[in-house]
């Protein structure tokens, strides 16, 4: 990312310190990435935000609350993990120290702080959940909407994986930084894509972008509860009148592809790419394919609504 403008900063907006980035032109129009569970703004390839630059967008990348640079709520008590997973089983509502919507909150208080008063937005996975939410509360700051690796919260979509959930289970051997990225390595090698695997070298690269930007298991786990307590929103999302983009990889086995086939069927006119092998991640053979899906899709839709 040597070759644009970059500007950084943490703000407090909704009571909650932001870190951001902005990358590119200021005069293009915003471009806005959210990522997921506890995934920093690091987590986007350079590659991808490079050619989204070059294809004249302002970008503004985002830590979310509890991850990265931004603020870590440890004020917040998180409740009895097996008490809330058994209230889940039985159909009931949960506690949790704050919800998709507040996540959702600080990026509107983000974006009203920038005086950005429309923006484009792509969320991927836990992000892409926001984004949607944005577009269901803020359909006037919203020019286009891009869904990545996400869903639409019904619960009986298919869940995870029975291997990934048991690696997602595991806990790093130690707190020690080569057993922290020893764990996360092979935490997406087992979400990656099957038909795109990434070498140790780059994955290395990737996951100590993000250690060294800052994860927290804590952090984490306030940002799952989240996602555990939201609920369906297909009902919402089917009277979004934004135009919408929605991208899943066949191979997906941290959110099933059915949960990407869902959000496109809950959303009028909504358009579905699916790339065959891809998983839960943004392999670098498919960068520049899905940076033109985005791009073809705001540039068709640019100040219309669907």
């Amino acid at each position: 990312m040597d070759n644009h403008l970059m500007f950084e900063h943490v703000i407090k907006v909704n009571s909650v310190d932001i870190a951001y980035q902005l990358h590119g032109n200021p005069s293009h129009p915003t471009l806005l990435l959210i990522h997921g569970l506890s995934t920093p703004l690091t987590g986007w390839p350079s590659e991808m935000v490079d050619e989204l630059v070059a294809a004249n967008f302002q970008i503004l990348l985002v830590d979310n609350r509890d991850v990265g640079r931004s603020q870590q709520l440890d004020h917040l008590p998180i409740p009895n993990m097996g008490w809330v997973i058994t209230k889940l089983k039985l159909g009931l509502s949960i506690k949790t120290p704050y919800q998709l919507e507040d996540m959702m909150r600080d990026i509107i208080a983000l974006l009203d702080a920038l005086k950005l008063s429309e923006v484009h937005v792509v969320g991927a996975s836990m992000g892409g959940m926001i984004a949607q939410l944005m577009a269901v509360h803020y359909p006037q700051k919203i020019k286009t909407l891009t869904s990545i690796m996400s869903t639409t919260g019904y619960k009986q979509l298919p869940g995870i994986d029975k291997n990934i959930r048991q690696t997602l289970l595991q806990k790093p051997a130690s707190k020690e930084y080569k057993d922290q990225i020893h764990y996360h390595i092979r935490k997406w090698q087992v979400i990656g894509s099957p038909d795109y695997p990434s070498s140790e070298t780059d994955l290395r690269q990737y996951v100590e972008s993000m250690l060294q930007r800052g994860i927290t298991t804590k952090g984490t786990i306030r940002q799952m509860l989240a996602i555990m307590a939201a609920g369906n929103r297909e009902g919402e999302l089917s009277k979004l009148n934004v135009p919408s983009l929605v991208i899943h990889g066949d191979c997906d086995g941290l959110v099933n592809v059915a949960g990407g086939k869902a959000t496109a069927d809950a959303i009028p006119n909504a358009k579905l790419k699916i790339y065959p092998g891809m998983g839960h991640d943004f392999p670098v053979q498919l960068i520049p394919n899905i940076v033109d899906d985005i791009v073809t899709h705001i540039n068709k839709n640019n100040g219309e609504r669907a």
